[in-house]
């Protein structure tokens, strides 16, 4: 057991990725500001914002993870999504995607138990 107990953290191939990318162009940014480079102070900048679409990208072609819990045998940062391809209800970025995938995922979010409770009161 983890010191963080028995939880799945949500390590994935796309958030490491990102996350590595991200720190690459913070770390660049920084070395460029402390040398007052302006060009490499953007650049570093345009690295992160790569960072964010690489995630993204992996996200979608099923390297990420989709909100919420997820079985234990899906835990391993190895695992890629079995779901990505039709896209996650309540993800931002799978509705971004495009029309396809976005109306799949949001049509799979709804259910019964996701509704508001009617007012009895009105």
């Amino acid at each position: 057991m983890s010191a963080h107990g028995h939880v799945d953290l949500g390590h994935t191939v796309a958030g490491w990725t990102g996350t590595a990318i991200a720190l690459v162009g913070s770390a660049a940014a920084g070395a460029a500001l402390c040398a007052a480079w302006t060009p490499g102070i953007w650049i570093g900048l345009g690295v992160v914002v790569v960072a964010g679409i690489v995630t993204w990208l992996l996200h979608l072609a099923g390297w990420g993870k989709p909100s919420g819990p997820r079985p234990e045998s899906q835990w391993d940062w190895r695992v890629r999504d079995t779901v990505a391809h039709s896209g996650h209800g309540d993800c931002l970025g799978c509705r971004l995607s495009g029309p396809r995938r976005g109306a799949a995922a949001v049509l799979g979010s709804r259910s019964a138990a996701s509704l508001p409770a009617a007012d009895s009161t009105a």
